[in-house]
């Protein structure tokens, strides 16, 4: 899995620089730094989402802060994480879609897209906004530093956040699967070099 994430990081950015890894985007494909944010996110993000279900369903009650000390320490990264990836799609060009795409199939892509960002965002949030509403925190970051938290400590609070981030987490969930059949129908239905782009830079 790692390595067909990374596969394609040192591969070429451009027709004009075969050679060359080209870090921005470019007006046909997506450069490294927003195809790493995207393949590390992607594996967080999933693995939150399987983790989180995990942690509330399997160990005993006992152990659940324990797990959800770590549920939440990654959340904290994913987002960061996130914040700079949308950062970074501000300052650089979106590679177009395909000529001849749909006007349905764009109007989808981009809802899709901004759905998936706004979403992950406030997942984040909701967890950040349930940690300093449960007693204990979750702002023990690894042993190394506390995180600020936002909110007071406050059960019904903690209850109503907790509940909204598990409610969003599945409608993330379901985003996701959306975006992964309509890249498996860029690649193997229309074959039009959607998902090769994100996944080693090639132009199309």
């Amino acid at each position: 899995m790692l390595a067909f994430v990374f596969c394609g990081f040192s591969e070429r950015g451009t027709d004009k620089h075969p050679g060359k890894t080209m870090l921005k985007n470019t007006e046909r494909s997506w450069g490294a730094v927003s195809r790493a944010l995207h393949w590390l996110l992607a594996l967080a993000i999933l693995g939150l989402l399987a983790y989180g279900w995990w942690m509330n369903h399997v160990p005993a009650r006992a152990d659940r802060f324990f797990h959800r000390s770590i549920h939440a320490n990654i959340g904290y990264l994913v987002l960061l994480l996130m914040v700079l990836r949308v950062i970074w799609v501000v300052v650089n060009p979106k590679p177009a879609l395909p000529a001849g795409t749909p006007k349905w199939e764009r109007v989808l892509a981009h809802a899709n897209q901004g759905l998936l960002y706004v979403l992950t965002i406030v997942v984040a949030m909701l967890g950040w906004a349930h940690s300093g509403a449960h007693k204990p925190t979750y702002a023990d970051w690894f042993g190394l530093f506390r995180v600020p938290q936002f909110t007071s400590q406050n059960r019904a609070a903690s209850r109503f956040y907790e509940n909204w981030h598990i409610y969003l987490a599945y409608a993330l969930l379901a985003l996701i699967v959306l975006h992964v059949a309509a890249a498996l129908y860029h690649r193997f239905v229309k074959k039009d070099g959607m998902l090769e782009r994100m996944v080693d830079g090639r132009a199309q």
